[in-house]
C-alpha cells in the first residue's frame, strides 16, 4: 500500500432486481453498498460529518399507505421529502416554513395539483456531527394528486401527472428564490426528489450514517426493485444537505470540465425555448439549472429538461456524453449520423465521468467517452444485479455468479425492470438512432467547410503576404504585444518542425497580473481543468476520442428535434486562413448571411479600447437583429498604423456573451 496512490472521488452504485420484484432485501443491500464505499466520500474536522451520502428507490406504496389515509393507488400520486429551514434559525423557522407551505399549496393549485397529506419524516440527529447539524433542516414528506383523476391515463413517454409534478416543482424553486422574506433565514423548501415513481433519501451523512438517520429505511416494509446509491467527495461545491446524492435521476462519480461552459451555453438558449406541452408554463420554470449548484446537480436538471420535453432517458443521456464518433472508433454509420447531428444541437458535457440513472423503470449506467472512472457489475442466477465504482461491494459465492463485467467508454449498461432484462448497449443505441432519418438529415443540412490542405498536409498559403518586409512584421510583433522571444523560441519552432518547442523544466516568469511590462490579453488566463482527479489528456495519443470538429451557425429550439436543426457548418480545424473566412462569406446568404465587424479604434484616444468594445457588441448586436447568422471579426485596420487591433480574445468574449 502506498498512500500517494490514493485518488479521491465519489462512491456511486446500484442494485436491482431485473425482473422488477420489490423486496426490502434491495433496499438492504444498496444501503450495504454504501456502507462498504465509505471511504469514497469525505468527512469533516469533527469525523462524524460526512460531504453527503443518499439513495434513490422506488416509491414504497404498501408502506406510505400505512401511514397516509385515503392514499390513492400506486403511481397515481407523487411524493418527495421537502427540507424545510431547521429549528435553530433565530425564532424564524416557523414563519419561514409558515411561507414555504403556502407557496406549495399556491403552486399546487395553479398546477391542477391537490395535496392529499404531510407527514413528518423521523430522524435520528444524535447520529450526525455538529457541523451537519448545525446545517440540518426539518425533513417532512409531501404526497400530491390530479384534482382531475380522468388526466392521469397512461400515456406514451412522461404521464401527465409526472409533467405537472416537474413543472410544480421547477416552479417552487423559483418562487423561493425571489421570495426576498426568505433570502437570509435560513429557508429551505428543496425537494430531493418529487415524483410518482422513485424517491430520495439524502443529507451530509456518513455512508454508515444515512439508514441510522432515517430509521425507516431499516422498516421491512419498505420495499423497492432497485436502490441508488452515492457516497460524496465534494470537489467543486462545499458539502450541503441538498448537494448530496443522489439527485433525481442521476449520481455522479467525477467531473464535467466543461460545466461554465455547458451552462452559459443552457442559459443562451433558453430565449428559443419553445414547446407545446409546456405552454405558458415555461416561463415559470425558467432558468432551467437551478443557480449555485455542482455540476452534477446541473447536469441532471438538464438531463430531466430533456426528458421532460419528450426524449428517451437513453436518448438524453446520448445527447449530453456522447460516445467518441470520428472516423476511428468502430460504431454503426446509423450512431455515427446520430452523434453529429446532436453536435450540431448540443455540446458535450465533457469530463471524468461515472453516471448511475434511474427513472423507476429503467436504471444503469454511463461513462464518458474517455472511460476515465471504474464502472463494473456482476449477474446473479436469481435476477440480481450490482453495479459499482469498484468490486468488493457485494458477497456472491463463484456460482451463484452468471457473469460480471466493466463499463466500457461511452457504453450504456440499461436493465429494463418493466421487461425484465439487461437491454444491451447496441441495441439501446439502436433504438435510440433509428427513431429519426438523422443520417438522411445530415447528409442532406450539414455544410463542411473544405479547409484546402496542400500536397505535404500543411494549410493553404496564406495568398498574399502581408508581411513582406522586416519592418513591417516588426510593427506588427510590437502592435500585437508579441516579444522576440515568442518568436524565436515559440512560434519559429512550431512553424518549422510542426511540434511542440520545448525548454527548461518549470517556469521563472512572474504571473502577468504582478508584472510591470506590458502582457498580451492571453496571458492573464489559463485553461481550468480538473480540481482533483483529472488525468492528464494528450490529444495526439487520445485522438480515438479526441477531435477538432466544431459546428458554427444558429441553433434553434433545444425542445424541438427536426432536420433543419442540423443546418450548420461544420469547421474540421480551428485554425481559419483568410481563405477560409472567405469560403465563409460566400456561402448561400439564405442559410449563413455573413458580416465582417471592424474590431479596431483609433490610437490614442480617450477610453478608446472599452468605447471600442462597446460599440463592437452594439454592431453585433444590430446585425443579429437584421438576420446576420455569421459574425466575422477583423483586426486588419490595425495595420495602416493609426489604429489599434482590439485583443481577439476581448472582442470575441465581448460579442459572444
Amino acid at each position: 500500500y502506498r498512500r500517494e496512490d490514493e485518488h479521491d472521488s465519489c462512491g456511486i452504485g446500484f442494485v436491482a432486481d431485473i425482473k422488477g420484484r420489490a423486496s426490502h432485501d434491495i433496499l438492504r443491500r444498496g444501503l450495504e453498498v454504501l456502507e462498504r464505499m465509505e471511504h469514497r466520500g469525505a468527512e469533516s474536522a469533527d469525523n462524524k460529518t460526512g460531504d453527503g451520502s443518499g439513495v434513490l428507490m422506488q416509491i414504497p406504496h404498501d408502506f406510505y399507505a400505512e401511514l397516509i389515509p385515503n392514499l390513492p393507488p400506486a403511481g397515481t400520486y407523487g411524493a418527495g421529502l421537502v427540507f424545510l429551514s431547521g429549528p435553530g434559525n433565530d425564532g424564524e423557522a416557523e414563519k419561514n416554513n409558515t411561507t414555504i407551505v403556502k407557496h406549495i399549496e399556491d403552486i399546487a393549485a395553479a398546477t391542477g395539483l391537490a395535496v392529499l397529506g404531510w407527514r413528518d419524516v423521523p430522524v435520528n440527529s444524535g447520529v450526525i456531527g455538529i457541523i451537519a447539524r448545525a446545517a440540518e433542516p426539518v425533513i417532512r414528506q409531501i404526497f400530491l394528486g390530479l384534482r382531475d383523476r380522468a388526466a392521469s391515463a397512461a400515456e406514451t413517454g412522461v404521464s401527465d401527472l409526472e409533467f405537472r409534478l416537474y413543472i410544480f416543482r421547477k416552479t417552487l424553486e423559483k418562487r423561493l428564490r425571489e421570495d426576498k422574506t426568505l433570502e437570509h433565514a435560513g429557508a429551505r423548501g428543496y425537494m430531493p426528489s418529487l415524483s410518482s415513481r422513485t424517491v430520495v433519501y439524502k443529507g451530509m451523512f456518513m455512508s454508515s450514517q444515512l439508514k441510522d438517520y432515517f430509521p425507516e429505511l431499516r422498516d421491512e416494509r419498505v420495499k423497492t426493485a432497485v436502490a441508488l446509491i452515492h457516497s460524496r467527495f465534494s470537489t467543486n461545491t462545499f458539502p450541503d444537505w441538498p448537494l448530496a446524492q443522489p439527485f433525481r435521476m442521476v449520481a455522479h462519480n467525477g467531473e464535467i470540465n466543461t460545466i461554465k461552459g455547458n451552462r452559459f451555453w443552457m442559459a443562451a438558449r433558453e430565449a428559443l425555448f419553445s414547446h407545446p406541452r409546456f405552454g405558458g408554463a415555461l416561463q415559470d420554470i425558467l432558468p432551467c439549472l437551478e443557480p449555485d449548484r455542482s455540476d452534477s446537480a446541473t447536469f441532471d436538471n438538464a438531463l430531466e429538461l430533456l426528458v421532460m420535453s419528450g426524449r428517451s432517458l437513453p436518448h438524453a443521456l446520448m445527447m449530453l456524453i456522447p460516445e467518441s464518433w470520428n472516423d476511428k472508433n468502430p460504431i454503426p454509420p446509423e450512431l455515427k449520423a446520430f452523434y453529429e447531428y446532436h453536435a450540431c444541437v448540443m455540446e458535450p458535457w465533457d469530463g471524468p465521468a461515472s453516471m448511475v440513472f434511474c427513472d423507476g423503470r429503467y436504471v444503469g449506467g454511463t461513462l464518458d467517452r474517455n472511460g476515465l472512472r471504474p464502472s463494473r457489475y456482476a449477474v446473479t442466477r436469481d435476477d440480481l444485479i450490482v453495479m459499482a465504482s469498484e468490486t468488493g461491494v457485494q458477497d456472491f459465492r463463484s456460482d451463484e455468479v452468471v457473469y460480471k463485467g466493466r463499463l466500457r467508454p461511452g457504453k450504456l449498461l440499461l436493465v429494463d425492470m418493466a421487461e425484465g432484462r439487461i437491454i444491451p448497449d447496441e441495441e439501446a443505441k439502436r433504438q435510440v438512432c433509428q427513431s429519426r432519418p438523422y443520417s438522411d438529415w445530415v447528409a442532406n443540412q450539414v455544410i463542411t467547410l473544405r479547409q484546402e490542405l496542400t500536397g505535404d498536409g500543411a494549410m493553404e498559403p496564406f495568398g498574399e503576404s502581408q508581411l513582406d518586409t522586416d519592418r513591417k512584421r516588426l510593427f506588427m510583433e510590437k502592435a500585437f504585444g508579441y516579444s522576440r522571444e515568442d518568436r524565436d523560441k515559440l512560434l519559429l519552432v512550431m512553424a518549422e518542425t510542426g511540434g511542440e518547442p520545448t525548454g527548461s523544466m518549470g517556469t521563472d516568469t512572474p504571473a502577468a497580473v504582478f508584472s510591470d511590462r506590458s502582457q498580451r490579453v492571453y496571458s492573464y488566463f489559463k485553461q481550468a481543468f480538473a480540481q482533483v482527479t483529472n488525468p492528464p489528456i494528450d490529444s495526439i495519443r487520445e485522438d480515438l476520442v479526441m477531435t477538432l470538429t466544431s459546428f458554427v451557425g444558429p441553433q434553434r429550439n433545444l425542445l424541438d428535434e427536426t432536420e433543419a436543426h442540423c443546418r450548420r457548418i461544420k469547421v474540421l480545424n480551428p485554425i481559419m486562413t483568410p481563405a477560409d473566412l472567405e469560403r465563409l462569406k460566400n456561402l448561400s446568404p439564405g442559410d449563413f448571411k455573413s458580416r465582417t465587424l471592424d474590431a479596431t479604434f483609433a490610437a490614442g484616444a480617450a477610453g478608446g479600447l472599452e468605447k471600442a468594445l462597446e460599440t463592437l457588441a452594439g454592431h453585433a448586436e444590430a446585425a443579429a437583429g437584421d438576420g446576420v447568422s455569421l459574425l466575422i471579426l477583423s483586426d486588419r485596420a490595425a495595420l495602416e498604423g493609426s489604429r489599434c487591433a482590439l485583443p481577439a480574445l476581448l472582442a470575441s468574449g465581448a460579442v459572444h456573451h
